[in-house]
């Protein structure tokens, strides 16, 4: 048995050890002038396979075998660290991601420099959000996010001349310090209140009764740092303007660094539950960030920054969901994020190119009718397959029901027919309620997938939910509707309603730096030259 538990233990800690040892290697063969990266790679693909075996050996394992809980064995060989089905299945996701970017890396950075460089960041993310989502204790889970942080600077910053990106590390970095404090005091109001630093040991505490002060200010504390770190509004720019690092950072980053802090929400749901104001605070920051940041997409023509503004966006509808206390559908949701936008950034290219021939064809004018019938037939289908299947006992509340329906029911807006072409009316509403009720079973079979986790729908917020979903749903009808109105909201919306230069200047006012002057000398010495042979004559 001791064998069996040894064999668990280093499985789970495996992908963590593989790629800090990359990171040994990347460093130590760091300024050889002869090294081109290729022998690294081929170390990294085989490292970052094995890696992705062991995670999915840990979840089979937690699926089939006891789960190995606070008191199993990776806890008795590894203090402070611990599997659970939600942590494995988040980290299985994690490892295939890291193992097809990195191989996407391999042949995208082909003949770049500093690729050393580049691999020992990447493994260094890879290394920290692994022990990340193994944290049980406060201490382990604050410096792996630091060291997420810290790591990822690096590749963000990889082109340093590029002045852009390095403003949008830099106020990352600023949001990212912001944070840490944030946790270190949510740690310490629950050190007081718990008496230990296990986030076992705290969760268990707050399922049986109302929450303390102490609480109250460390599960409040624990929100605010996931607001920073999940670049919702208004700490979001950075998340835009770092579309100037190589493509698959991006990918790294919208695919798995940013949704970290949807699984950290839902790893603290029961201290979540018992602080109204904390679920106050991740509507309000959720609805309104999916609020803005939907309208600033339809302003944005750049694939990559239109992809950027949709990550915001579905950030704050996953944080949302965790407000509203909807727990299961906010891991489907950071799964299918992820895979998407995964997918979406490495196939960037192929998007531009399909976009541009969309381009080459007039856009049809939608059906007015269409506007007022969709949501009623959305809402429709969605009760409809809600009572078909409504003795698994996975129906969540009516207001969600409602929700949805306008969320899904742009799929049933019909353009009028300029093509002959363009496929008949029949077909389109057959696809469009064909995805409707692929989308339904995938979200009830979210609530049925055993993760260890249960949805507590707060009801009072839900009315809230829907109305600004109403409102979004309303607003995007009257500019089909009304096609060219809002011309002021236009204006507004494609200057991300000036959010984000607010922050700018606050930043660099209080944090005052040097990177400007920095990137100017790195990108036009000859400019400078000859600026300073002007002011001397």
């Amino acid at each position: 048995m001791k064998l069996f538990d040894l064999l668990s233990a280093a499985c789970a800690i495996a992908p963590a050890v593989f790629m800090l040892f990359v990171v040994w290697r990347a460093n130590s063969l760091r300024g050889d002038p002869d090294d081109n990266g290729s022998d690294l790679w081929a170390l990294f693909t085989v490292l970052s396979s094995l890696a992705f075996l062991s995670t999915l050996f840990t979840l089979v394992l937690q699926t089939l075998a006891p789960p190995i809980g606070d008191q199993g064995p990776l806890s008795g060989y590894v203090p402070g660290l611990t599997v659970n089905l939600l942590g494995g299945l988040v980290a299985v996701l994690v490892q295939l991601l890291g193992m097809v970017i990195g191989g996407f890396s391999s042949r995208y950075l082909q003949g770049e420099p500093g690729q050393m460089r580049y691999i020992a960041g990447f493994a260094g993310v890879l290394a920290a959000v692994h022990v990340l989502l193994l944290a049980n204790h406060w201490l382990v889970l604050i410096a792996a996010w630091a060291l997420v942080g810290k790591a990822l600077q690096g590749l963000l910053c990889f082109y340093p001349g590029r002045p852009f990106a390095l403003l949008a590390a830099y106020k990352k970095q600023i949001a990212d310090q912001v944070a840490d404090v944030l946790l270190i005091i949510a740690a310490a109001s629950a050190y007081l209140d718990v008496g230990s630093g296990s986030i076992s040991d705290l969760l268990r505490q707050v399922g049986t009764g109302d929450a303390s002060m102490a609480l109250e200010i460390s599960a409040v504390c624990l929100v605010l740092a996931v607001i920073l770190r999940t670049a919702l509004l208004p700490i979001h720019g950075w998340l835009i303007q770092v579309m100037e690092a190589p493509t698959p950072v991006s990918a790294l980053l919208h695919a798995g660094v940013v949704n970290l802090g949807g699984f950290i929400l839902i790893r603290f749901s029961p201290l979540l539950d018992v602080s109204s104001v904390a679920r106050w605070l991740l509507v309000i920051f959720g609805l309104g960030t999916a609020l803005l940041a939907g309208f600033v997409i339809l302003t944005r023509i750049s694939i990559k920054v239109r992809l950027a503004w949709s990550t915001v966006a579905q950030m704050g509808f996953m944080v949302l969901e965790c407000g509203l206390g909807l727990y299961q559908l906010a891991i489907m949701h950071l799964i299918g994020h992820s895979l998407y936008k995964a997918h979406t950034f490495l196939s960037a290219s192929m998007v531009v190119r399909q976009t541009r021939l969309r381009m080459l064809h007039v856009t049809a004018p939608t059906r007015r009718i269409s506007l007022l019938v969709a949501p009623l037939l959305a809402y429709a289908i969605v009760s409809l397959v809600q009572n078909l299947v409504g003795s698994t006992g996975a129906i969540w509340p009516w207001w969600w029901s409602i929700v949805l329906a306008a969320a899904w029911a742009p799929m049933f807006w019909l353009p009028m027919n300029v093509d002959d072409e363009a496929p008949p009316t029949w077909y389109r509403l057959l696809a469009g309620i064909g995805m409707l009720v692929l989308l339904m079973l995938a979200a009830l079979l979210a609530h049925a997938v055993p993760l260890g986790i249960g949805s507590s729908p707060h009801h009072s917020a839900g009315i809230v939910a829907l109305a600004g979903m109403s409102l979004m749903y309303v607003g995007l009808a009257t500019l089909q509707w009304h096609q060219g109105c809002w011309g002021t909201w236009r204006r507004w919306s494609y200057a991300g309603f000036y959010i984000d230069e607010f922050y700018t200047r606050l930043a660099l006012r209080l944090w005052p730096t040097r990177w400007l002057s920095a990137t100017h000398l790195a990108r036009q010495p000859d400019c400078l030259a000859t600026e300073a042979s002007t002011g001397k004559q």
